[in-house]
């Protein structure tokens, strides 16, 4: 039978098998390496795929050089264009230079200076970075533009079976490496090609095994394919995990993963950024967000789990240095619980220690935020840790039998970004906004001038950059009549050129900015 008539789940196998001749030219084989969970509850026996130590700090070399390996001497001649948000861009660059071939990669405008740096540091002279867009999918655009024109050869960051077969050979490594079988392997996906070479050739030696798709909460494009029973397109991306933020699934991945993938699983940011951290405590390994998905889904079932033996990959460790203090300072990345709370109290001398000395004893404050705005009453907002989280839960109590009116706002909009209240009375028609915008030069100073320019006056602005591909604001503006404003709110596109989302904050936010 000719190979094309083959089923896709052989073709595949077949693909990841050839493939083991051709990457090893370019990297060598990743370790394995076993993770202990601190503490005395029932755990996993857990092994960790150690992508991070590859030639580009990700597994993504492994599919670019595969493909790329393979193309005729007319192909190579022509050279070959990709578009990439940054690890994938490194394997080819890799794998251009090593073959002598002329590569363009066409990354977004927002693309961290590391990814960039890298993939001229893999690629050299042969390369050459095409910014273009502000988002993946508007780089894919302007890549596939470029294969039209020039003729070059498209390499796909995952829905090309040479690519899977060369992100399958991780997975023939952890059945080389004597540690398996394993009861359950919990595989990261973005658009899907390595979770489905990966549970491919894992069922092929351990058909008992349990494949588990990891996905973010908010960029699950695999979860949504599958409920769907094709590939689908999702609406709002988070990019967090912007290794995996992809849009839609592949067609080849999807029709591998729909036989192979056990379930899938969706995590938050927050649980992403506890398992960063215990990669960082227990193996001392600085992972990316996407890298640490599958310990994170792990962790999250770790009492299920207690017992057997699972795989997780560290997919990459391509991290904007700024990023990594987001992530310390998250909720997530926290040891101990945590709970904000505004607590209202008189404005007078020693009342603050008087609260901390009776409702917080024994607890740790992180965070305090407090601004002035009343003669004779205040309202601290505060950030409270402990160990046991029974501790937090007597807290309300403690508030309540000292007489003292609270709020929760944990995880609300205005303390996230810091913001201490303004004196509402010297405002005429306010109204505040949340703004994500793609981070690059420039972005904001073209949303003020594009949407705001001599409509509005500027109360109040908040934002902190974070290293990430996505830069968040608070911006305050005051209107001359209610009419302005109402016109402005009409005008104003939720989603928009060199943004990705902008939105009015809910009347309580307002009210408590405004006090």
């Amino acid at each position: 039978m000719e190979r094309e008539n083959l089923p896709l789940e052989r073709r595949l196998r077949q693909e990841i098998l050839f493939a083991r001749e051709r990457v090893y030219r370019f990297g060598q084989p990743t370790p394995m390496e076993r993770l202990f969970l601190p503490g005395n509850d029932p755990a996993p026996e857990i092994w960790v795929k150690r992508e991070d130590l590859s030639p580009v700090k990700c597994y993504k070399w492994r599919g670019a050089c595969n493909a790329i390996t393979q193309l005729t001497l007319e192909q190579r001649t022509n050279g070959v264009v990709t578009a990439s948000a940054g690890n994938h861009a490194q394997g080819v660059a890799l794998a251009a230079k090593t073959l002598g071939i002329q590569a363009r990669i066409y990354m977004p405008r927002s693309t961290p200076k590391v990814k960039q740096n890298a993939v001229l540091h893999h690629g050299g002279e042969l390369v050459r970075i095409v910014l273009s867009g502000d988002s993946y999918d508007e780089a894919v655009l302007a890549a596939r533009e470029d294969e039209r024109s020039s003729g070059a050869f498209y390499v796909h960051a995952y829905d090309d079976l040479k690519v899977m077969g060369g992100q399958g050979t991780l997975a023939d490594e952890v059945v080389l490496s004597g540690h398996g079988p394993f009861d359950a392997a919990f595989l990261q996906i973005g658009g899907g090609g390595m979770a489905s070479a990966v549970s491919c050739w894992l069922k092929t030696y351990w058909p008992e095994i349990e494949t588990v798709g990891v996905e973010g909460i908010g960029q699950a494009s695999m979860k949504a394919a599958l409920e769907a029973g094709k590939p689908v397109e999702l609406h709002d991306l988070d990019i967090f995990c912007d290794g995996t933020a992809v849009r839609k699934a592949g067609e080849l991945p999807f029709n591998v993963c729909r036989e192979l993938i056990d379930r899938v699983v969706t995590i938050t940011n927050a649980e992403v950024s506890a398992a960063i951290r215990m990669l960082w405590e227990t193996l001392r390994c600085i992972s990316e967000p996407s890298g640490a998905m599958g310990l994170a889904a792990v962790l999250k079932d770790r009492a299920a789990l207690a017992g057997k033996k699972v795989l997780v990959v560290i997919t990459g460790a391509n991290i904007d240095f700024l990023q990594l203090g987001l992530i310390a300072q998250s909720a997530g990345s926290m040891n101990d619980a945590s709970r904000t709370l505004r607590v209202h109290i008189p404005e007078r001398t020693g009342a603050t220690l008087a609260l901390l000395d009776s409702c917080f004893e024994g607890m740790n404050i992180a965070d305090f935020q407090y601004g002035l705005n009343s003669p004779d009453h205040a309202c601290p907002v505060f950030t409270v840790t402990a160990e046991n989280a029974d501790k937090l839960a007597e807290l309300p109590a403690r508030l309540e039998a000292g007489g003292y009116q609270w709020e929760d706002l944990t995880g609300a909009v205005d303390v996230t970004f810091r913001a201490i209240s303004l004196r509402g009375d010297l405002l005429s028609h306010p109204v505040f906004l949340r703004l994500d915008f793609y981070e690059r030069s420039g972005a904001l100073h073209d949303f003020l001038s594009r949407l705001i320019r001599d409509r509005a006056s500027l109360c109040y602005f908040n934002y902190r950059q974070s290293g990430e591909r996505i830069g968040r604001a608070l911006i305050g503006l005051d209107f001359q009549s209610v009419g302005a404003r109402a016109a402005f709110l009409q005008d104003l596109p939720e989603h928009g050129e060199g943004y990705r989302s902008c939105r009015p904050v809910d009347e309580a936010t307002m009210a408590r900015m405004t006090a």
